[in-house]
C-alpha cells in the first residue's frame, strides 16, 4: 500500500521513490498516484507539513521544544489573542506563530451576494481558507534549555530589515501573555 498524506487543504499526496545520480534513494511528494510509490517511509524520517500545506518527508530533528511548551503557545493564543486564523509550528528550537495573510471575514463579505445562505456561506468561508496563505509574525526561541527561558521575536517588514527582531527575554508563559495579544493589531509594529 502506498504512503499518501491529505493536507489541511484537503489534497492528497503521494510519496514516490527514485535514485539519484549515485545510486542513493531519494523521496518526494507528489499529487500524481502514478510511478515508484513508495510502499513505507524510511527509518528516521517522518512526514512534515508545513503551515502553508506543502507536504514533505524530512529527518526527524530532535525535540527540543517539549509538547508542554506548544501548548503554552496554543493556549496563550486562545486566550489572549484576537486573530483566529493562526498556525503554530516548531522548528527546531523555535516555537513559530503564523498569521493568515488575508482575513476570512472581509473575503467572505466580498462574495457574500454570490453565496447567500447560511449553508452557501459555510461553503464559501471553507472554499476560502483553502486559498489561505500564513506567514511568520511571532516566534519564541529557546535560549537556555537548563532554565527553559525563551527569547521572543517578531518579524520586521522594514525593506532595510525583513527579518526577527528581539523584543523580549524570560519564562515562556511571561513572553506569550505579554506578546500575543498584538497579533493583528496596529501596536505589533511598535513592539521593539
Amino acid at each position: 500500500m502506498p504512503i499518501t498524506h491529505t493536507n489541511a487543504k484537503g489534497k492528497t499526496y503521494y510519496l514516490h521513490q527514485g535514485t539519484t545520480k549515485t545510486g542513493k534513494p531519494k523521496y518526494y511528494f507528489s499529487m500524481e498516484s502514478n510511478g515508484a510509490l513508495a510502499e513505507s517511509i524510511p527509518a528516521g524520517f517522518e512526514i512534515y507539513e508545513n503551515p502553508n500545506a506543502q507536504v514533505f518527508l524530512r529527518r526527524m530533528p530532535p525535540k527540543l521544544i517539549t509538547d508542554e511548551e506548544r501548548q503554552v503557545v496554543e493556549d496563550g493564543m486562545r486566550k489572549y489573542a484576537e486573530v483566529q486564523d493562526y498556525k503554530i509550528d516548531v522548528k527546531g528550537n523555535a516555537i513559530v506563530v503564523y498569521t493568515a495573510d488575508q482575513d476570512i471575514e472581509t473575503l467572505a463579505d466580498v462574495f457574500k451576494d454570490m453565496y447567500p445562505g447560511p449553508a452557501a456561506n459555510t461553503q464559501l468561508r471553507t472554499l476560502l481558507r483553502q486559498g489561505i496563505r500564513y506567514s511568520p509574525m511571532l516566534q519564541f526561541i529557546l535560549d537556555d534549555e537548563k532554565r527553559r527561558t525563551f527569547l521572543a521575536q517578531r518579524y520586521c517588514f522594514r525593506g532595510s530589515i525583513d527579518d526577527w527582531i528581539d523584543i523580549g527575554h524570560g519564562p515562556l508563559t511571561t513572553l506569550v501573555k505579554r506578546y500575543v495579544k498584538h497579533l493583528g493589531q496596529e501596536s505589533y509594529f511598535e513592539l521593539y
